[in-house]
Order: structure tokens, then C-alpha cells, then sequence
């Protein structure tokens, strides 16, 4: 089997609509929620929250972000770990990744008046994919820089 590369991760990835998403609150303590993500050509993970959750707040103090994507399908045991730094597109950057989002999620669309409503980017500084469905389990890590610069 070959090995995957960033082609076949970005794909992996948008199979899946729902991730673990980490973050840290003000007194260093974990802070984890379902969310409904959707992934850009460049690894950017993109959501929708309220400014008043303890997600909008951690990041807005403290940017680091990490998610799990997979592993929810029985029988299916790939998992990717994503770590990243997390931020308020504004201006052109938002509204491509807003279209990006409201392809897989139309109900966004209505969400947009919902009032507090923000959206979060990642850009990723690291991830690892595992596929424990062979033997031995292939484990890939994709670094990103430190800079999180989306490259």
C-alpha cells in the first residue's frame, strides 16, 4: 500500500463533518467540544461558535487549538490529530472560507444573524494520521512550521 500524502490527508479529512476540538482555558485547564468543521486546500480547519463559549473565549487568550477527526465509524480505525494556531478571518478571507463552510453546512447561512456568532480558523502547525485498520498501522506526521503559517 502506498503511503499517504497531503493530497490523501486533505481527502481523509473531508470525509468527515465533526471533530474534537481542544483548546485551553485562562487557568491552563483543557477545554474540549464537538464541532462542526469544514477543511480549506491549505489545512485551514474552519467553524462557527458564539462568543460567549468557553472555546471563543480560551482562543481569544490563548490561540493554541488541537482537534481529532475520525475514528467515530465502526470498523474504522484512522484517526488524524491536528495541532494548530487558531484566529478571526476578517474581510476576503472570511468570506471564502464562510462559501467553504456553507457548502457543507447550509443552515450556516441562517446561523450569520444569530448574535455573538464568530468564526474560528486553524492553521495547522502539525498532524498526525494513523490508520490502525492494517498491520503494522501506518502512522504519518505532517509538520507545518512553528510559524503556523498554513503552508
Amino acid at each position: 500500500m502506498a503511503q499517504m500524502t497531503k493530497t490523501d490527508l486533505l481527502k481523509f479529512m473531508r470525509t468527515h463533518s465533526l471533530a474534537v476540538q481542544a483548546s485551553v482555558s485562562a487557568l491552563g485547564g483543557p477545554q474540549s467540544a464537538v464541532i462542526g468543521f469544514v477543511v480549506s486546500d491549505n489545512f485551514h480547519i474552519f467553524f462557527d461558535t458564539l462568543d460567549t463559549t468557553r472555546k471563543a473565549q480560551n482562543l481569544r487568550q490563548n490561540p493554541m487549538i488541537s482537534f481529532v477527526i475520525g475514528g467515530l465509524n465502526n470498523g474504522d480505525e484512522r484517526t488524524v490529530q491536528y495541532e494548530g494556531i487558531a484566529d478571526e478571518p476578517k474581510g476576503q478571507e472570511l468570506d471564502s472560507l464562510k462559501e467553504l463552510y456553507f457548502n457543507r453546512f447550509p443552515d450556516g447561512r441562517e446561523r450569520q444573524s444569530w448574535t455573538g456568532l464568530i468564526y474560528i480558523r486553524a492553521k495547522p502547525m502539525w498532524i498526525r494520521y494513523s490508520d490502525f485498520n492494517q498491520d503494522p498501522p501506518e502512522i504519518l506526521e505532517f509538520d507545518f512550521g512553528t510559524k503556523a503559517n498554513g503552508g
